[in-house]
């Protein structure tokens, strides 16, 4: 029997209303994904060291509140690469975006989009750039994965280029492995490329809404997804295949690469992964408009630094000569704070929204950035800055270690 509710009574809360912070939406998004494709966007490499330390590194941070500043003028937006974004927040590239909802990418572009920030799409999405750009609008970066053949990295950036995409992120820090050392990933099945096991059937036999909702839906309309941002050639399906040339990885990459890159990217080039001031330096040498202060997300070297605890030395470094921004381990409002105090411009991050995408679509995507946005605004308002400009290193009570130890 259905209940009425009476006149002005309150509506019953939805699921996704009941999402309080990213925590409650990762916990939602948990339940619609099979669990060995949660545990691939969720879960670390090796010992999930660096995972952990990300976040343990921002709770170590505390922030002192500052009283008595006028609010009521407050402009807490900010300007990166001479464009306005509404809050100092980038959306991180995350290959398996499509995966966890139909067109996934084109979700989190679009709630980018609308929520007035930038969204980076990953090398290895399966939704076509050129129906990003189309379809979503606002500001869109494409993230690169070099190749060792380098003309294919030239060619997929003047397709991104011709696509209207303003930046080039290029990832530099895959080392031997683009995939980290992925113990947890691979005894779920839930790699890539995906394999067919008997574990990897009966999850997907217990998850039948997530199968209708993405796997099948993608069937009815442009078949079973594939790496199409990859370079012409090497466009995969995200199935196994026999006889399958994947784009070779490179392991002679120097600092010429990005050089190279940069005469033919004309548009902002940002180089992602960087945790060493010598190669901060090296990428701002070499004609890098932004660098990312990245240790992956916790998902390559598992014995890697917290981002945040290597920023301060990095942005002493280099902030007066290029933009730096800070990956890996942002959750909360409050972290794009402590960011900005150590010398970030703005964060990226790509599990938060990933959560929201997996959950609820557009709509999960765009919870998520509500959620940080709030939290945003009230940790500024309670450190006493009207602006990310009036951000300073004195509202920092307790300063991270920088070197682990």
């Amino acid at each position: 029997m259905q209940t009425r509710l009476r006149a002005g009574a309150r509506q019953p809360m939805s699921r996704l209303d009941r999402c309080l912070n990213i925590a409650d939406l990762r916990a939602y998004a948990r339940t619609q994904l099979p669990w060995g494709l949660f545990d691939y966007i969720d879960r670390g490499s090796d010992d999930e060291l660096a995972l952990k330390e990300n976040r343990r590194a921002f709770d170590r941070i505390q922030l002192r509140t500052k009283v008595m500043v006028p609010l009521d003028k407050a402009d807490l937006s900010t300007t990166l690469f001479g464009k306005p974004l509404k809050m100092p927040y980038i959306i991180s590239p995350t290959g398996i975006a499509g995966m966890c909802s139909y067109q996934g990418e084109l979700s989190l572009a679009r709630a980018a989009a609308t929520r007035g920030i930038a969204c980076a799409v990953a090398t290895g999405s399966v939704t076509p750039m050129e129906q990003l750009s189309a379809e979503a609008g606002g500001r869109l970066w494409f993230q690169l994965y070099m190749s060792r053949e380098r003309e294919l990295n030239y060619g997929v950036a003047r397709r991104a280029h011709r696509a209207g995409f303003e930046a080039l992120v290029v990832t530099v820090d895959s080392g031997f492995n683009p995939g980290g050392t992925r113990e947890n990933w691979r005894r779920t099945g839930f790699d890539q490329p995906f394999a067919f096991t008997p574990r990897t059937v009966l999850d997907i036999a217990c998850h039948p809404g997530w199968l209708a909702r993405v796997i099948l839906r993608y069937m009815r309309t442009s078949g079973f997804p594939r790496h199409v941002n990859y370079p012409e050639g090497f466009q995969e399906s995200v199935l196994p295949a026999k006889g399958r040339t994947k784009a070779p990885r490179v392991l002679d990459q120097s600092w010429d690469d990005i050089a190279r890159l940069r005469d033919v990217w004309p548009g902002i080039l940002i180089v992602k992964g960087i945790l060493r001031v010598e190669d901060a330096i090296a990428a701002v040498e070499r004609g890098a408009d932004g660098i990312v202060v990245s240790n992956h997300g916790g998902r390559c070297m598992d014995v890697a630094p917290a981002s945040i605890d290597a920023l301060p030395e990095i942005a002493a470094a280099v902030g007066h000569r290029t933009t730096v921004l800070l990956d890996s381990g942002v959750r909360r409002g409050a972290d794009i704070v402590k960011a900005l105090a150590l010398g970030a411009k703005a964060v990226m991050s790509g599990r938060s929204t990933l959560y929201g995408v997996a959950a609820a679509g557009q709509a999960g995507a765009e919870h998520a950035l509500k959620l940080i946005e709030n939290e945003y605004r009230l940790t500024m308002g309670y450190v006493g800055c009207p602006t990310p400009a009036d951000v300073t290193a004195d509202i920092i009570a307790h300063r991270p270690r920088l070197t682990p130890g």
